[in-house]
């Protein structure tokens, strides 16, 4: 899993590595083990990169080292997303393999055809999912795989600056309006003259990842032309009609979870409160590389809120339950805290297969809806009762079937 985002500006008065770090923090959401950032002074592209957060990784510090009207970076879950030299940076989420000698071929065919061909030589020998973001010396490129897996938006300032991420909340940082996303297996050059945008020949049916709507994605969010927001309040609401229960009280698990419970409250008329409050900063605990910081994690981003939860019979609303130690956990801390009964509703179907796209799913024998009916999930996390929303809903929620929902099936499409 990896966000990216890149900003060109038009005249060379510009600095934007600044923005560009902002960009990143914005979309910290989606990878916390690594960060880079590179920027191009049309001269030589200059990098940065480091292990941790973009706040732990002291790229601040550091960032005047890097001056330039064209920047781009990512965050991910493991290490750097891409492929860095003086002369080109690429950075992508998906599951693609960057090698030394495909590197090579690019920046060479840059130079003698083409930009569209020669990026259209490059990712045809890519096997996988990826949006992807090349800078070079004097240009920054923005391809999109031919199903569209992973988001990717495009907005501007004014007539300054152009700029792409993977989610349009990397623009709202910066002020950048948004524009569109851009189209399953499209191409955008962008130099100091001119922003080019080459539609592709061969279109399929897009199969957006359908897991970005319940979890990867930021709720202030818009990518493929829906808002984050509304498909996860319409999902509280389905899952109030499939799995209602008699409680005093719905809480959320903050941030993803919190539109969920809004609407499931709304829907039955059991009043919400806030259930948690985190320590420290955002950490994505399914995310985390090992059990024991997962763990540790739970601790640091939920502490419950006595007085909402004391002597009540709780609806507790998650995003996802990947391996079920986390739910257990956490289901554990109520309990301490008084909670007479924990009541468990997830707002995304079960997850059964890992991801061959990118998304960071657990092998099969580590998910625990894969073996585990909803009665037995109750069980095992020590919940008085369990419910997924179901894989049909989901999709009735977001309108339509142009969606990867393999991580919940076990059935993917071919890339």
């Amino acid at each position: 899993m990896a966000g990216i985002c890149g900003i060109y500006a038009f005249d060379e008065i510009w600095n934007v590595s600044r923005f560009v770090y902002y960009q990143l923090m914005a979309i910290q959401s989606r990878g916390q083990e690594g960060v880079g950032l590179s920027v191009t002074d049309y001269e030589k592209v200059r990098t940065l990169t480091a292990s941790g957060t973009v706040q732990e990784s002291l790229l601040s510090e550091k960032i005047n080292e890097l001056t330039g009207p064209a920047g781009v970076g990512g965050v991910s879950t493991r290490g750097i997303n891409g492929y860095v030299t003086e002369d080109v940076a690429i950075y992508y989420d998906g599951s693609v393999e960057l090698t030394a000698d495909a590197v090579d071929a690019l920046r060479n065919d840059l130079e003698t055809m083409k930009e569209e061909d020669a990026v259209r030589r490059f990712t045809s020998k890519l096997s996988g999912a990826y949006s992807m973001i090349i800078l070079t010396k004097d240009k920054m490129i923005a391809t999109r795989d031919a199903l569209g897996i992973k988001p990717f938006v495009i907005g501007g300032v004014g007539f300054d600056l152009a700029v792409v991420a993977s989610e349009t909340s990397a623009l709202d940082v910066i002020g950048a309006e948004f524009s569109r996303d851009i189209e399953p297996g499209e191409i955008v050059v962008i130099d100091k003259h001119y922003i080019d945008e080459i539609k592709s020949e061969q279109r399929k049916d897009p199969a957006h990842c359908i897991f970005e709507y319940v979890y990867l994605a930021r709720i202030d969010s818009k990518i493929n032309e829906i808002d984050v927001h509304e498909i996860r309040k319409k999902i509280g609401v389905l899952l109030a009609k499939e799995k209602p229960v008699e409680a005093d009280v719905v809480i959320g698990v903050p941030e993803t979870a919190i539109p969920f419970a809004m609407s499931y409250s709304n829907k039955t008329g059991i009043p919400i409160d806030i259930g948690f409050m985190r320590t420290g900063r955002h950490l994505r605990t399914a995310i985390r590389p090992t059990q024991m910081e997962r763990m540790i994690g739970v601790q640091l981003k939920l502490n419950p809120v006595k007085t909402a939860v004391r002597g009540k019979r709780v609806v507790l609303i998650d995003d996802s339950v990947v391996r079920g130690t986390t739910m257990r956990n956490i289901v554990n801390l109520l309990r301490k805290r008084g909670a007479k009964e924990v009541h468990v509703r997830i707002g995304s179907p079960q997850l059964v297969s890992p991801c061959p796209f990118g998304t960071e799913v657990p092998a099969t024998d580590e998910l625990i809806a894969v073996e585990n009916t909803e009665d037995e999930i109750a069980r095992i996390i020590d919940a008085d009762s369990f419910g997924y929303l179901h894989l049909e809903d989901l999709k009735k929620a977001l309108g339509g079937e142009c969606y990867c929902s393999g991580c919940m099936t076990g059935t993917y499409p071919e890339v």
